[in-house]
């Protein structure tokens, strides 16, 4: 048992949540969660992301779960950390907030650029994997489409966690998502 949670294995011998694997991801042969990325990528893969445009951490699950067609969207649990390690190296650094929130925006340090340059085809190939999950080239016609089911989904996962449904409001939301459904049908 002890070395199954030492390897990120769950008491039922399953990945765990913390282990940077959320959702819907990949399933090996046993139809167990396996890792989405190998020692050292999500790293490379914030880096790569926030050098292209200053970012949030929200931003930045969000910008995986689209870059990935919604198939793979990292945990918070595993993001921020990440963050803050990036952050302790010198390779990223707060900025002044890309929008008005509180939030922490972070932008990519000349450190950090020296590192992408470096690691310049480690980085562009974890891209085309990511890419290639989403199966993106089919679908690359309507993003919008699945960023706002993303959505969606989030909000109601989010207002379900908080305990924020009562019966009434329930009700609501089904006969929204209902008559959605219906008008969509339609087109």
């Amino acid at each position: 048992m002890a070395a199954m949670m030492a390897a990120g294995r769950g008491w039922d011998g399953r990945f765990s949540w913390d282990n940077g694997n959320f959702g819907g991801g990949p399933r090996g042969r046993s139809g167990n969660r396996r890792r989405m990325f190998a020692s050292g990528e999500l790293r490379l893969l914030l880096l790569r992301m926030i050098a292209d445009e200053p970012r949030h951490g929200y931003e930045l699950i969000k910008a995986i779960g689209e870059l990935t067609g919604g198939t793979y969207e990292p945990s918070p649990g595993a993001v921020y950390p990440t963050l803050s390690l990036l952050a302790d190296e010198g390779v990223i650094a707060e900025t002044a907030g890309v929008d008005d929130t509180a939030r922490k925006a972070f932008e990519v340090t000349e450190a950090g650029r020296s590192e992408l340059a470096e690691r310049s085809d480690e980085a562009e190939a974890l891209m085309a994997r990511l890419t290639a999950m989403s199966g993106k080239e089919e679908r690359g016609r309507a993003p919008e489409l699945f960023r706002a089911m993303g959505n969606l989904a989030g909000v109601l996962k989010h207002r379900y966690r908080d305990g924020r449904f009562d019966n009434q409001t329930i009700e609501e939301i089904v006969d929204i998502i209902d008559d959605a459904a219906k008008r969509i049908e339609r087109l």
